[in-house]
């Protein structure tokens, strides 16, 4: 098979990463509606997070089967699949009446997504050769990294204009679209082949998943119910445990441990992590933030994070051609430099934020962010061969969707505890709230950089490895 970048190949990419765009998009745009959902169905804040957090759990226990999904059928199959399944959980939403089905129509989409969701970096990879590979790679990260940031933007002018349905109806013609592209497009790189499914082992991802994102979802519950907490990061373990044990058993497992031999591969993969709860953990404090202390609406809120998800979105290709051109090393610790003093500065500030210093610092931020987070993944993958580059893919977009739950429910439960012990006014809690998850955040982005620059000083040469 001769790789090369055609009219085709960017097509199938564009469909797929529609498809993903549209998954991840209404994960941040609904956070903005939590308040009307509240009040239209009377529930409290916690309920209503389960909106979001049943959809990142059915996306995180479908992406781990993804390299079986991959081998075992057409790729132009499982898009169309994953498509309808969209179209289908949108349908339901936007007609959905009572919270349940509300839940259930997530639910449905989250099967859609974490099925798209590997699609295009596996399209990606597949077709394009090494030394252009960098730009694709940032394009398709670029779809997937644009989508939290631009959401609440989306949810604010949806809900100022018409109501909450509208953000599930107004994405049905992107979709189609979608759908119709990747029908033309989409081309097979290798038959599929009849392979086992080991049935056990994904239990054990359910396991894991269920138990780690139950503990982190009820964090702000530390001290009033840490048994639950301990309870559920012990089934999480267990899982864990039982999924190593059993893989490295199988004879065809779902995912090959033996990605994990490559020292450089897992130093990436815990940047890209820790990267990844810096966006979700920032995506939630913000547009709180500058509602909850400055005032603003739900609109004005996101418009000030308009500008960075903007340049974000130009810089990640860019950065990509960067990579493709100067070798991994330089964009990837410039961009992490640049996250340690974006997410310095926001904690500085912490206590008198206003929206133009948000709009500055998140400008700079997604300036890192976009020459950080693509080449993260581009460069993690090249440490593994051609065939565990699937194996490496399903790890990587895990990864992503785990990291999400985890950087919300952090933040959240951060400033939930701060506020409940923080006398004075609604706003100060908040202020002080946040400026306490952005020191958290600070920590861990400064944690980025070392295990970024790990990444580097044990990174291998692509072509050495192919």
């Amino acid at each position: 098979m001769t790789k090369k970048v055609d009219l085709k190949l960017i097509l199938a990419v564009v469909a797929t990463g529609l498809l993903s765009f549209c998954g991840v998009i209404v994960e941040t745009a609904m956070n903005i509606t939590f308040p009307v959902l509240m009040r239209q169905f009377q529930l409290n804040a916690a309920t209503v997070q389960w909106m979001t957090t049943a959809y990142l759990l059915v996306v995180a226990i479908i992406v781990p089967i993804s390299a079986f999904l991959k081998r075992r059928f057409r790729t132009k199959t499982l898009f169309i699949t994953a498509n309808l399944l969209f179209i289908l959980g949108l349908i339901i939403d936007s007609s959905a009446l009572n919270f349940p089905l509300l839940v259930v129509g997530r639910i449905v989409q989250g099967l859609g997504t974490g099925i798209a969701l590997p699609l295009m970096f596996n399209i990606i990879l597949d077709w394009v050769p090494l030394d252009q590979r960098g730009t694709l790679m940032g394009i398709g990260t670029l779809i997937t990294a644009i989508a939290p940031a631009l959401g609440p933007t989306y949810g604010g002018l949806v809900i100022s204009a018409l109501n909450w349905h509208w953000v599930f109806i107004l994405l049905l013609p992107l979709l189609v679209l979608s759908l119709i592209l990747g029908i033309y497009a989409i081309r097979q790189a290798e038959p599929p082949i009849k392979t086992t499914f080991d049935v056990r082992a994904w239990v054990m991802v359910m396991l894991i998943f269920i138990g780690f994102t139950f503990a982190f979802s009820r964090l702000q519950q530390l001290f009033r119910a840490p048994v639950v907490i301990i309870g559920w990061l012990v089934v999480g373990v267990v899982g864990l445990v039982a999924f190593v044990w059993l893989t490295g058993r199988s004879q065809h497992p779902l995912i090959s441990l033996k990605i994990f031999q490559t020292q450089s591969f897992n130093w990436h993969l815990t940047g890209f992590f820790l990267v990844q709860v810096n966006a979700l953990g920032l995506a939630f404090i913000l547009p709180n933030y500058l509602q909850l202390v400055d005032g603003k609406s739900a609109l004005a809120a996101g418009l000030y994070i308009l500008p960075g998800a903007a340049i974000g979105a130009i810089l990640a290709p860019l950065g990509g051609r960067l990579l493709d051109k100067f070798g991994a090393a330089k964009p990837i610790l410039t961009g992490a430099v640049i996250l340690v003093v974006a997410i310095g500065l926001f904690t500085l500030l912490g206590m008198r934020l206003t929206g133009p210093l948000v709009m500055g610092i998140y400008i700079l931020l997604m300036i890192g962010m976009g020459i950080t987070m693509g080449n993260t993944m581009t460069s993690g993958l090249s440490q593994l061969s051609a065939e565990r580059q699937a194996d490496g893919n399903a790890v990587f977009n895990t990864l992503q969707q785990f990291a999400g739950a985890t950087g919300t429910s952090l933040v959240s439960a951060v400033i939930t505890l701060i506020q409940e012990r923080t006398s004075g006014s609604a706003a100060h809690a908040v202020a002080t709230g946040s400026t306490v998850a952005l020191i958290l955040l600070f920590i861990l982005i400064a944690c980025n950089l070392v295990a970024l620059f790990l990444a580097m000083r044990t990174r291998q040469s692509a072509h050495a490895l192919h």
